[in-house]
């Protein structure tokens, strides 16, 4: 049987370059594709003309950034790949621990104290509220509360180094 099919060879079809034809499986006609990614492999040439656009990889690519987009919404926290969140995401989330968790180790000079968040920096947009607030975290500074007895809000608090930390503890105010 002599089948008629559209020469493919030398063509891209998104990240597939055609290189040369293969045996036919059954009736389709068969072309060898290298990827951008360096993937080698065989495509009927239906699949091209659908819209097979790589070997895989640009599918994974975009389900990726995709969970990527998902997952943050300012670039701070845990990406798709593990890393770890932003020095200025892990204060925030460590504020939140103090004043609302009741099993945090610091619990009890927190939120056990009454020391509250302003609304401001908590619920759904409470993190990028903060950032825009405080701004990124400085190396080698903390979240500092002006007044230690005051609650976390935008006038009572400052990025502060580890001496202005100690100097501004409860029992360094007679």
């Amino acid at each position: 049987m002599n089948l008629a099919y559209k020469n493919m060879m030398g063509q891209t079809f998104t990240r597939l370059r055609v290189e040369y034809r293969v045996a036919n499986k059954g009736e389709r006609i068969r072309w060898h594709c290298v990827c951008d990614c360096g993937a080698v492999l065989d495509v009927d040439g239906a699949s091209l003309r659908r819209g097979q656009e790589s070997c895989g990889c640009l599918a994974r690519e975009r389900a990726a950034e995709s969970m990527r987009k998902t997952m943050t919404k300012h670039g701070h926290t845990r990406s798709a790949r593990g890393d770890a969140d932003s020095p200025t995401y892990q204060t925030w989330n460590a504020m939140r621990n103090r004043c609302y968790n009741s099993k945090w180790h610091a619990f009890k000079d927190y939120g056990g104290r009454g020391i509250a968040i302003c609304d401001r920096w908590r619920g759904e947009h409470g993190f990028e509220n903060f950032l825009a607030d405080m701004g990124e975290r400085p190396q080698g500074k903390t979240l500092d509360r002006k007044d230690v007895n005051g609650n976390y809000e935008k006038d009572n608090c400052k990025w502060s180094t580890a001496i202005e930390q100690r100097n501004n503890r409860r029992d360094s105010h007679v």
